[in-house]
């Protein structure tokens, strides 16, 4: 049972947030922060970004930054060890990192080279993120969360990014495998699921008065997400508040996923 008077704490918890120094990632660390829990997040290119997140989220002793290029099962594993050697600990699994193809790449012209690039760092790079996390969480004896980010296009597909849409198919997939097969462990496996969000990546289309003309009409509530209220949806599943749900999908898309 949730404790009462909390609201949405994470007090004392340890996490791991991938794809942390922009957008959504970025979101949920402050989110995390704010409610208590200390966070190793990774980034790739955006240095700068991510020490100024660090430090307002808290600097070394709450939040820390460390630069990683998650292409492959083996490249999350430093972002896991990274937990233990600054916090002690890992309680809190977020997969958020990912890639969208921007352009259009019909299936008899989509590169092999594509396809693969898009799979390694959608999913083999999960993979290995779940899997070191969750040998810890084992150890640990205490249970935990795992978070992955899938997306609307993981349930209805998306013309033209089938490489996109098969790596957040299988997402879906992998939360109600594990779900299951990690209740015994105490380990809680959910899966938030955006549609448009207003972040970095979607920005040339959202700002292209034609492409977000097109892309609001396929949204009942009319807009596209803000990062924050992804990340109130992952924070919520790492609560007590969240207490007897796992195996979840929690759309969070305006509504989208029911008629795009």
């Amino acid at each position: 049972m949730p404790e009462k008077g909390v609201v949405l704490s994470l007090e004392g918890r340890v996490a791991v947030v991938t794809g942390g120094s922009r957008g959504i990632g970025a979101a949920i660390v402050r989110m995390f922060t704010r409610a208590g829990a200390r966070v190793v997040f990774n980034y790739q290119k955006a240095a700068k970004e991510a020490e100024d997140l660090s430090w307002e989220c808290g600097g070394v002793k709450q939040c820390i930054a460390i630069q990683a290029e998650l292409s492959s099962s083996s490249a999350v594993k430093p972002l896991i060890d990274a937990a233990v050697q600054h916090f002690g600990k890992l309680d809190i699994v977020v997969g958020n990192h990912g890639v969208w193809p921007s352009h259009d790449a019909p299936i008899d012209e989509m590169s092999e080279e594509q396809w693969r690039s898009t799979l390694s760092i959608n999913l083999d790079s999960l993979f290995g993120l779940v899997k070191h996390g969750v040998a810890l969480m084992k150890r640990q004896g205490s249970g935990g969360h795992v978070v992955l980010i899938s997306s609307t296009a993981g349930q209805r597909g998306e013309a033209f990014h089938c490489d996109y849409a098969a790596s957040k198919g299988a997402i879906i997939s992998m939360v109600k495998g594990l779900a299951t097969e990690l209740a015994r462990d105490g380990i809680y496996v959910n899966c938030v699921a955006p549609g448009w969000v207003e972040t970095d990546m979607a920005a040339p289309a959202l700002h292209d008065a034609e492409i977000s003309k097109r892309v609001y009409s396929t949204i009942p509530l009319g807009r596209a997400g803000k990062p924050e209220e992804i990340a109130a949806s992952v924070l919520f599943l790492c609560t007590t508040h969240a207490g007897f749900i796992t195996g979840e999908i929690l759309n969070v898309n305006g509504g989208a996923v029911l008629v795009g």
